[in-house]
């Protein structure tokens, strides 16, 4: 899988949120696409992630109301964005390195797709099936 790009695994965006909208809302459009992450849209350029983990954060706080806690005070401000065309290697490395759940792939500031953990795992379930014999691949002790 050297050299795949990673729009080949990415899934394409069909629920974006803007930073005004609740956490409340957001959870519901979570659950009723199956989804755990959703990118932050305000204006056509995104300004930010919100994942399923930090609505559950809010969610444990004493006293918080998802339903007037805005996006914008749960989501992530700086998500890592990529390129349609960077490399599965490249992509998977940087977010195993800094457990990052989500990569925001993108355009010219245009938003194409979402690359997750689970993307991952379907890239990994390929090349499972293209090599079914167990192709021994060397790991370094620093990989894990």
């Amino acid at each position: 899988m050297q050299g795949q790009s990673i729009e080949r695994f990415m899934s394409r965006v069909l629920v974006v949120v803007g930073p005004r909208q609740t956490l409340g809302e957001a959870s519901r459009l979570m659950r009723g696409h199956g989804i755990r992450h959703l990118p932050v849209v305000e204006h056509g350029d995104v300004v930010g992630i919100l994942s399923q983990r930090d609505v559950y954060l809010v969610e444990t706080l004493s006293g918080a109301r998802p339903e007037e806690i805005r996006i914008e005070e749960a989501m992530t401000r700086e998500p890592f964005f990529v390129e349609p065309e960077d490399t599965l290697e490249a992509v998977a490395e940087h977010m195993a390195s800094r457990r990052i759940g989500s990569a925001i792939v993108a355009r010219d500031g245009v938003l194409l797709g979402l690359f997750t953990v689970t993307d991952a795992l379907r890239a990994l379930a390929v090349y499972a099936r293209a090599h079914p014999h167990g192709q021994e691949v060397p790991v370094v002790e620093d990989d894990i």
